[in-house]
């Protein structure tokens, strides 16, 4: 049982990461400061239920897609909104890219004909489920066993959501690349 007296100093070094998980999420600034700040009023809630030895990360990050995918239920039962802000903070591509210049791979380099609207474009078309799957994988670096237990599935169906959601983005990002006339046509995205 964690101490609640500790809740703030245990938890605030996950604070960055996932709200840049919510916004990508919500791809609304103000929909992912609501979302984490739920996020962490649940944690405080129950956080004397946490077992201390285990995975905090990975608990903050299950209660932030539970609190989504609860967010995204009461929301599909309401009329459809629209968003007045676009989300713009999918810079992720770009640090990364600007870390490392040197041993660039061939997708680094194609990358660099993309726009960050487009990679966001992508990576917000695809299902809630393989969204959630990819992110957490690619963005946030958590392992499969982590993934099964924040998506509360399966390690193979976080296997298969991360497969499926992969191939989904790179065939969006395929037809950007024929679309710009990076790549001919004929050519498939394989698959």
């Amino acid at each position: 049982m964690a101490d609640q007296a500790t809740f703030v100093a245990d938890t605030e070094p996950y604070m960055a990461s996932l709200f840049s998980t919510a916004l990508r999420l919500s791809t609304n600034r103000a929909d992912a400061e609501d979302l984490v700040q739920e996020t962490y009023l649940r944690a405080y809630r129950s956080y004397g239920t946490f077992r201390e030895g285990t995975n905090l990360r990975a608990w903050l990050f299950r209660i932030l897609t539970n609190a989504n995918i609860n967010r995204h239920r009461s929301r599909s039962r309401r009329p459809q909104e629209a968003e007045l802000d676009e989300g713009d903070d999918f810079s992720l591509f770009h640090r990364m890219r600007d870390r490392n210049e040197l041993g660039r791979s061939a997708e680094d380099e194609l990358m660099d004909h993309f726009s960050e609207a487009e990679v966001v474009q992508a990576v917000e078309s695809l299902p809630e489920a393989y969204r959630m799957a990819v992110l957490l994988a690619d963005v946030e670096g958590f392992a499969y066993k982590e993934i099964a237990e924040i998506l509360d599935v399966p390690i193979g169906t976080v296997m298969s959501r991360l497969h499926r959601g992969r191939k989904r983005l790179e065939r969006e990002l395929y037809e950007f690349a024929v679309a710009r006339g990076l790549t001919p046509v004929a050519d498939t995205a394989g698959g």
